[in-house]
This record gives C-alpha cells, structure tokens and sequence, in this order.
C-alpha cells in the first residue's frame, strides 16, 4: 500500500438515489467510477451522504411507533446506523461485483461508524437539517411537545435537527486496519453516527453531521492523498445559473477561501465541500481536493475534468 496513493471518495446523494429501485440503479453506476480509480492504482475509502435514506427510515419508524404503542419512536442515532447499514450493503456488492467483471479481488468492508459531537456546539441551539416526511400541523405540534425542532415547509412542516462539526471518528483505527489489509472501506456513513461520551458510554444524539466535513476530517486522520467530492456538477462555478458563470478548474486554496468570504456557495450544498478540502489541502504537502460527478470521475482524478484545489499554483 505505501506506493498507492490514498483517495478518499465522498459520494453525495446522486451517486445513491432517493428510493430503493433508485439505490440499486445509482450504486452499479457509483462501482462503476471507484473500480476505474482502483485501476489506476489507488487505495479508496469511500464516505457518504444519507439524506433521502435517513428521512425514509426515520419516518417509517416513526409511523410504526405510531400504529403499535408498545414500540418506542427510533432515534435519529439509530436510524442513522440503519441507514449505514443499508447503503454500506448495497455499495459494497455493488463494487465487488464491478471489480470481480474487471478480474479484480480487492475486499470491500462496510464499517459502522460512530463521530464525537461537542453537547455545547452552538449548531443544537440552531437546528438547521431538515429531515422525515411533511406533517401535519397536529404532528407537528406533538413533536414540539416531545422536544423536537419543527419548520414550516411547502404542504405542512418538518423535523429540524442540529448540524454539529464533527470532532473525532471513533472506529478509525478499525478503518486503518483495514486498509493496510488492501481492502475498500465504506465508512463515516450520512457523516456518521454522531454521538456524545458520558463516563465510558458513547450516547447518541439527535443530530445529522455534514457528510463533506466528516470526509475532510477523515482525510486528514488517514494523511490521504487526495479528497474527491463527488457532487451533481461537472466542476465548480462562480455566480452558479448566472449569465456572468465562470467554471472553477484549478485554484489554490487562497483563492478557494476568498470565492467562499464572496458568498459564493450556498451553506448546506457547496460551501460544506470548500470548508473540507481547504482544511485539508492546508494541512499537509502534495495534497488535492477534487469536486466532480460521479462521470467525470476518473477523468478528474487525471487532472483532465472537475475542479482541482491545491495547496499553491
């Protein structure tokens, strides 16, 4: 493994589909990109977003409480370890079946991950994450009476959870072991498990992390080559949709943080990824972050598509 290059690969929601048929369709395409940069020689963890799944999950739990009063209503911690779990199993056979068309043996884990919180991060005294299915307003209101976040939306309201930074991955030594054995890791699953430690427990908590800011931090833990975002663009604009749009190719990150000090990118979409390959190009030598979709991804890892950002020009 020490002449490989280590690339972590963040897959947002187009690379995983909303629905179960979606999943199955959208994940073939996903194995098809990640067997293409393990052709080139690459080591690969991948990480994920889990917005569609963790909302259907945590809302089919939910519906179940209510139907059947002898069940508890699920945690978010738990419906995001649910969810893990199911993109985890349908990536991995996913890949393994691309690599095994390729004449390719190279294992592929799914590991449940868990990522410390701070209790006192400002973002769960200004929940931001919308998630679950509309309710309505009665719904809403016993939400409210539970403790819960709601907001008003098109057509009813819906849950608000807080958006903490990610402070530390609990199974990243397990992630290392892995990867010294020669195998594809799929972890830090929907930003993790986000949880909180009381004596030697780790608690769950009501929480979603930022898929991209987790994939950073991971990126640096494991002193990773290069950090690929794999988004719905081809590459990064500047004033996005607008009749003056510039595509972004190759920046540094000076350049990175003064388009984000612009108000460039919106908060939740892309100013998250700018926020992960800035603190993880500065932090170490010879390092890339790269913002692409899942097509054009082999060709942004050769440095020929997407939007490259390094540490200088």
């Amino acid at each position: 493994m020490a002449d490989k290059k280590l690339v972590v690969v963040a897959l947002g929601h187009k690379a995983l589909g909303a629905t179960l048929p979606e999943q199955k369709v959208a994940v073939a395409e996903t194995a098809k990109a990640i067997a293409d940069l393990v052709e080139t020689g690459a080591n690969i963890v991948i990480t994920h977003s889990n917005s569609d799944q963790v909302g259907m999950i945590h809302s089919a739990m939910n519906e179940f409480a209510q139907n059947h009063p002898e069940y508890t209503a699920c945690p978010m911690s738990v419906c995001s370890a649910m969810s893990q779990g199911y993109i985890g199993y349908d990536l991995q056979n996913a890949i393994r079946a691309e690599l095994i068309t390729r004449g390719i043996y190279k294992p592929v884990s799914t590991v449940l991950t868990q990522v410390m919180v701070d209790p006192y991060d400002e973002a769960f005294y200004e929940p931001s994450k919308v998630i679950g299915r509309v309710m309505t307003k009665e719904e809403a209101d016993l939400e409210e009476k539970k403790g819960n976040f709601v907001t008003e939306v098109e057509g009813g309201y819906r849950r608000i959870v807080a958006s903490p930074k990610p402070k530390e991955i609990i199974e990243l030594d397990t992630v290392k072991a892995l990867l010294a054995d020669d195998q594809i890791v799929i972890c830090c699953g929907g930003g993790g498990i986000p949880v909180m430690e009381q004596g030697v427990d780790l608690r769950g908590a009501s929480a979603v992390i930022e898929k991209d800011l987790v994939s950073g931090l991971l990126a640096i833990d494991l002193a990773a080559d290069a950090l690929m975002i794999l988004t719905s663009v081809d590459a990064v604009a500047l004033n996005y949709r607008k009749d003056n749009e510039k595509i972004l190719s190759r920046i540094d990150v000076k350049q990175a943080r003064s388009y984000m000090e612009e108000n460039q990118f919106e908060r939740g979409k892309m100013l998250p990824k700018f926020e992960a390959a800035i603190d993880f190009v500065e932090l170490g030598t010879n390092r890339r972050a790269i913002i692409t979709s899942v097509p054009r991804c082999k060709a942004a890892y050769l440095g020929k598509a997407g939007t490259e950002i390094v540490k200088t020009l």
